[in-house]
């Protein structure tokens, strides 16, 4: 089990390092291993434009493409306004400005533990 744990914070680790090298925003880790099954945690991103949007979740998904790490599904697109890649224990979601908004994934989730925040 501790492997497992280890192995989902390097994800959600190289998941903020790869952000942050595309310039994403308001990056948040929940730590949902408390409320739910679903995963171990979620990143939530905001990139400003569909470019952006789409810049970082290609550059995710090369980052760990790199480590060995495929991606379990990809929905949504950067035109739609929010890309979810599902890691199976790390869920990341990247969302244009209005549609963070709109969803509040901090406020549905907000039993979970909040790891990290960085604006």
């Amino acid at each position: 089990m501790e492997t497992s744990l280890v192995s989902s914070l390097d994800v959600a680790h190289s998941v903020v390092n790869a952000v942050e090298s595309k310039k994403g925003s308001d990056i948040l880790v929940l730590d949902l291993r408390s409320v739910s099954v679903i995963a171990d945690f979620f990143v939530i991103v905001t990139g400003d434009n569909e470019r952006q949007i789409k810049a970082i979740a290609d550059h995710i998904f090369e980052d760990l493409k790199e480590q060995g790490k495929s991606p379990y599904r990809k929905e949504g697109s950067a035109a739609s306004g929010w890309v979810i890649v599902d890691y199976s224990d790390v869920v990341v979601h990247i969302f244009a400005p209005q549609e963070r908004t709109y969803y509040q994934l901090e406020r549905l989730w907000s039993e979970a533990n909040v790891v990290m925040r960085m604006a």
